[in-house]
């Protein structure tokens, strides 16, 4: 039997040593079982879960999905941990100095006039820490979680393409209304159903061969030599 923790700790450090407990050889046979890829699609049903509680307004569940996420983060931590890689404080102190380093208006002297600005600067930063890394983004449409729903993923690669000019900006349409578009979506996904067809592996098909487009195209553009006017030659100086 091993022993709960002290009340005398603070509840996180409860939480973690609780979780190491589970993981000891005296602990939980299924948490001893337990890896990052096992445990994966848990913490996106948290997510999820979370999601339920914050629209129906429900302040009890709200505080019990935060709790369940949370205990996914400390359980990959612990996880980590036990590879030596890092361990739950490395992890808060890793949020942290992020968290200063990328708000420069509230840490620092740098001024902002409006939100636009700051999304500017924490991208601007975000480039920054990652260049030179095996994780910098050389191309405009990195950076979409594979993992995403088609939907989502969809809607973020159309506003990198397009923020990047790899493609033109959809025209807003005058008399067109949410509700509308979403019997649109709809139908597609009664149409898709009808067909025998996956709607979201449809879309995720399109997806890739859009990335595949526009990586291309910016692949073009930034092999391409700039093209410069040619310039004028300079008038002869005239003979005295």
């Amino acid at each position: 039997m091993i022993p709960p923790p002290s009340s005398r700790l603070t509840p996180i450090r409860q939480v973690l040593q609780i979780m190491a407990a589970l993981r000891s050889p005296q602990g939980c046979p299924w948490d001893r079982e337990q890896d990052h890829q096992t445990l994966r699609w848990h913490a996106v049903e948290e997510v999820y879960e979370l999601l339920d509680a914050i629209e129906a307004k429900d302040d009890q569940e709200l505080a019990e999905e935060l709790g369940d996420l949370l205990l996914q983060v400390v359980f990959h931590a612990q996880l980590a941990s036990e590879r030596g890689v890092f361990d739950f404080d490395a992890l808060c102190q890793r949020l942290a100095d992020k968290l200063v380093r990328r708000h420069p208006h509230v840490f620092g002297d740098t001024k902002v006039k409006n939100i636009d600005q700051v999304w500017a600067n924490w991208e601007t930063i975000k480039k920054a820490e990652k260049q030179g890394t095996r994780h910098e983004r050389p191309s405009a449409l990195d950076g979409v979680p594979r993992q995403l729903p088609g939907l989502m993923q969809a809607q973020k690669l159309i506003k990198k393409a397009t923020k990047a000019g790899l493609a033109q900006p959809a025209r807003k349409t005058r008399n067109l209304s949410q509700t509308s578009v979403a019997r649109q979506l709809w139908n597609l996904a009664e149409l898709c159903q009808a067909q025998g067809w996956s709607a979201e592996e449809l879309l995720r098909r399109e997806y890739r061969a859009r990335e595949r487009q526009w990586r291309r195209q910016e692949t073009q553009q930034s092999s391409s030599p700039v093209k410069t006017k040619p310039k004028r030659p300079s008038p002869r100086p005239r003979g005295r």
